[in-house]
């Protein structure tokens, strides 16, 4: 007999910004796996488990949480934002790749979520209008020079840039050397928003031009979106400053 295994994200933060799918998931699951704060989101009855782990313990997690769905269990494992975008989805695919047999067989089911980029963009306008991507400046699982050089190549290409991860205590000088190349290919007005905790109350969104962007605006909690040479700002007397990219970009003649 096998379980079922939900993996939901809690959105980035605002319990309005939470799936009614996800929800449903919640109210269904008795056993629940995630990043203390995560599964603290979410308003847990008596009779279902709470299994909180240290954030850098996702593969481990993942494969408890495959365990009691094998043995039968109806299982729950959270994320914060959407589970696919950095987080626990692809740590679940993994352990189930690598797994015994029994694991393939568990009812999977992966709900999709608000993941943090979405959540910026939305406070400051439509940034994300044209082509993007999103980048993770995190070095736990890819080399660094990995990520310098997709940075570069997204510049080059015109993508509009998402970072995840930006900074942390371990890795302070990863940004600040993101923003260096990036100033290399991209105009010195081209904007850079920082948009920390999005839809929460601790919410702080501020935008600066790439050549003055400094890494001190942005903690673990900022998503840090980089325009593209074609993304655009518009004042506004009296109300926040608008970003967005346009639909239509011209392309070069051949």
């Amino acid at each position: 007999m096998t379980g079922r295994l939900y993996v939901i994200g809690t959105g980035p933060g605002n319990p309005e910004q939470m799936t009614p799918e996800a929800h449903t998931a919640v109210a269904e699951a008795s056993e629940f796996f995630g990043y203390g704060p995560y599964l603290d989101r979410l308003a847990l009855r008596p009779d279902q488990a709470r299994l909180a782990s240290d954030n850098r313990e996702e593969l481990d997690r993942a494969k408890a949480a495959l365990e009691r769905a094998a043995a039968g269990a109806s299982v729950c494992v959270v994320s914060g934002g959407d589970p696919g975008v950095f987080a626990m989805a692809a740590a679940v695919c993994e352990a189930i790749d690598h797994g015994p047999a029994e694991w393939r067989a568990v009812d999977l089911v992966i709900l999709p979520g608000i993941t943090a980029m979405l959540a910026v963009a939305a406070r400051i306008g439509a940034p994300l209008g044209h082509d993007f991507c999103a980048i993770s400046l995190s070095d736990n699982l890819k080399p660094w020079n990995i990520i310098e050089n997709r940075l570069s190549l997204a510049a080059e290409a015109g993508f509009v840039i998402a970072l995840y991860n930006p900074i942390s205590k371990a890795r302070p000088w990863q940004l600040g050397k993101a923003f260096d190349i990036l100033r290399e290919r991209l105009p010195e007005e081209t904007p850079v928003v920082f948009g920390r905790a999005a839809g929460r109350p601790d919410e702080r969104i501020t935008i600066a031009p790439l050549a003055r962007a400094e890494a001190s605006s942005a903690d673990m909690a900022t998503c840090v979106i980089i325009g593209s040479a074609e993304t655009r700002v518009i004042a506004r007397e009296g109300k926040s400053d608008l970003v967005y990219t346009p639909r239509f970009i011209a392309g070069e003649s051949r």
